[in-house]
C-alpha cells in the first residue's frame, strides 16, 4: 500500500515551516483506494510570497483544523503505507517535524518519484514536478495547491508502476541499506557509490555544474553521507539543491584542511560561511621613540611595513606580548600593554626592570629587545617541510613553509630523494598564504615530521 502526499507550507525553513494543506491519496498499486484532504491552521501568518504562489491566505486558514486535530487521520491513512512525494524528504520531514512537536513518533518507508522517475525516464532535462509532467503529457492543474499537486504525482507513480523494471528498482530503493531515501533527489547514486573512504575534499554541484558547497574529511564517504542524514535547515536546502558530487584526495587531514581554505577562497560557494570574510589582521613591530627607548607595539598589519610576527586576532596578538615581557624581562608600558604616563604596574612587583622608572639603562633594555627581534627572526627564517602520508601507499605529501609563510602543498613518490628547495619546487602545487591557511599550518606544525632544509 501506498500513500501519495503532497502538503503546503509557509515556507519559513524546516522547523518553522508549518503546514497550511495538506492531500494523501491512498493507493494499493493499481488504483487509488482512499483520499484525504485538508487546509491547515498554521498559526502563524502567511508570507505575502507563499499566499501569491499558493493562493492560500490567513483568511483560508483561519477556522481550518489545526495540525493536532488532524494527526489521527493522518497517522491512520499512512499506516502501514510507503510515503510517496515528489522530493520526499521534504514533506516527510516537515511531517515529522509536526508529529514531534505534539511528541508523537512518526515513520514510515519513503519513496521519491524524483529520483525514481530519473531511473526509470532517464535523461530529462528537468525532473521538477511541472516540467516532467510536460514532458510526459500528465494532466496537471490547481498547480501549488496540494491536491493538484498530489493527484499528478498519483498519476506519475501509476505510470512509473507500468514500466517493467519498477518492481526491481521499486524494491531496491526500499531496502535499508540502499541509501536512496535518504540522497538528494537529483543526485545519480552511483556518484555517492564512487566517492572513497579516504582524506581529501568534496564539492556539492547544482544542476547547471555550480559549486555549491565545498568541503574536507578524513573519511569522504562517511562524511558526505552526513549531510544527507542532517535535518537541518542549511543541510536539507543544501541537499535538494545538490545534483552532482565530485571529489578530490588529500592523502591527509592537514593537506584537505589547505586544499578546502583554497576552494572555498575560489569559488566562494553559498553555503560555505566560514572562510569567505576577510579576517582583520594584527602584526607586532619594533620603533624607537625619542630618548631612545625601542618599543614593541602591536598595530593592524596594513598598517606595519615589516611585521615581527602575525596574529589573526588581537587577543593572541596581546598575550603573545605579554608572554614575551615576562620571558625577556620587558616593560608593559613599552610593549603597549599598559597606556600610563607614570611607571608600569610591573616594577618592582613582577619581571619590568625599571625602565619605565629610569632605573634600567637604555642600552640595557634596548638589547634585550633586540634579543626578542633576533629570535623571533631567527624563527621565521629558513625552510620547512611538513611531511604528510600520501594519496596511496607509495607517495608522500608535503607542505612547504619558507621564511614563515605557508607556500603549498605536493606530493612525492616514495623513490625520491629531496635534498633542497629545488627538488621541492618541481613537485610544489603552489598557494596562496593567507589567515586561514597560516592558522592551520601553524596548529598542525607540533604535530607533524618536520624537516628542515
Amino acid at each position: 500500500m501506498y500513500t501519495i502526499i503532497d502538503i503546503e507550507t509557509t515556507g519559513n525553513g524546516i522547523k518553522g515551516n508549518r503546514i497550511t494543506e495538506i492531500a494523501i491519496f491512498k493507493h494499493d498499486g493499481n488504483q487509488i483506494v482512499d483520499e484525504f484532504t485538508s487546509l491547515v491552521n498554521p498559526q502563524c501568518p502567511i508570507p505575502f510570497f507563499i499566499t501569491g504562489l499558493t493562493g492560500i491566505d490567513d483568511q483560508m486558514v483561519a477556522h481550518a483544523p489545526l495540525f493536532s486535530e488532524i494527526a489521527d487521520t493522518i497517522l491512520e491513512f499512512t499506516q502501514n503505507s510507503v510515503f510517496v512525494a515528489h522530493s520526499v524528504n521534504f514533506d516527510y520531514g516537515v511531517i515529522k517535524e509536526e508529529f514531534r512537536q505534539l511528541g508523537i513518533p512518526f515513520v514510515r518507508k519513503k519513496l521519491c518519484t524524483v529520483r525514481l522517475s530519473r531511473k526509470i525516464i532517464p535523461g530529462l532535462q528537468s525532473y521538477s514536478l511541472g516540467k516532467l509532467c510536460s514532458a510526459i503529457d500528465i494532466p496537471l492543474s490547481d498547480r501549488h495547491r496540494a491536491r493538484g499537486d498530489a493527484h499528478a504525482t498519483v498519476l506519475l507513480f501509476e505510470k512509473l508502476l507500468q514500466s517493467p523494471s519498477s518492481e526491481a528498482v521499486i524494491q531496491k530503493f526500499l531496502n535499508a541499506r540502499s541509501q536512496e531515501a535518504t540522497l538528494p533527489p537529483h543526485l545519480d547514486k552511483a556518484e555517492l557509490d564512487a566517492i572513497p573512504q579516504k582524506p581529501g575534499i568534496y564539492y556539492f554541484k547544482d544542476r547547471t555544474g555550480n559549486i555549491i558547497y565545498v568541503g574536507k574529511a578524513i573519511n569522504l564517504k562517511k562524511r558526505v553521507l552526513g549531510h544527507f542524514y542532517d535535518k537541518s535547515e542549511k543541510e536539507i536546502r543544501l541537499c535538494r539543491e545538490t545534483a552532482h558530487i565530485d571529489f578530490e584526495l588529500s592523502g591527509s587531514e592537514l593537506v584537505a584542511l589547505l586544499m578546502e581554505s583554497a576552494e572555498i577562497k575560489k569559488h566562494y560557494p553559498i553555503y560555505n560561511r566560514a572562510q569567505k570574510k576577510n579576517i582583520k589582521q594584527f602584526g607586532i613591530f619594533c620603533y624607537e621613540d625619542r630618548k631612545g627607548i625601542k618599543h614593541l607595539a602591536f598595530n593592524t598589519l596594513k598598517s606595519i611595513q615589516r611585521p615581527l610576527k602575525i596574529f589573526n586576532n588581537l587577543t593572541d596578538c596581546r598575550l603573545f606580548l605579554k608572554h614575551v615581557c615576562m620571558s625577556y624581562n620587558l616593560c608593559p608600558k613599552y610593549c603597549h600593554l599598559q597606556l600610563t604616563e607614570s611607571n608600569c604596574s610591573f616594577y618592582e612587583d613582577s619581571f619590568c626592570e625599571g625602565i619605565c622608572s629610569g632605573k634600567e639603562k637604555v642600552e640595557r633594555y634596548n638589547a634585550k629587545v633586540d634579543k626578542v627581534i633576533a629570535d623571533l627572526r631567527e624563527e621565521m627564517t629558513g625552510i620547512k617541510l611538513l611531511k604528510e602520508k600520501g594519496r596511496h601507499l607509495n607517495e608522500k605529501a608535503f607542505v612547504l613553509v619558507d621564511d614563515g609563510q605557508y607556500r603549498g602543498y605536493g606530493f612525492i613518490e616514495d623513490t625520491i630523494e629531496i635534498h633542497s628547495k629545488t627538488d621541492i619546487e618541481a613537485f610544489l602545487i603552489p598557494q596562496k598564504n593567507t589567515p586561514e591557511t597560516q592558522r592551520i599550518v601553524e596548529s598542525m606544525m607540533p604535530k607533524l615530521e618536520c624537516l628542515e632544509l
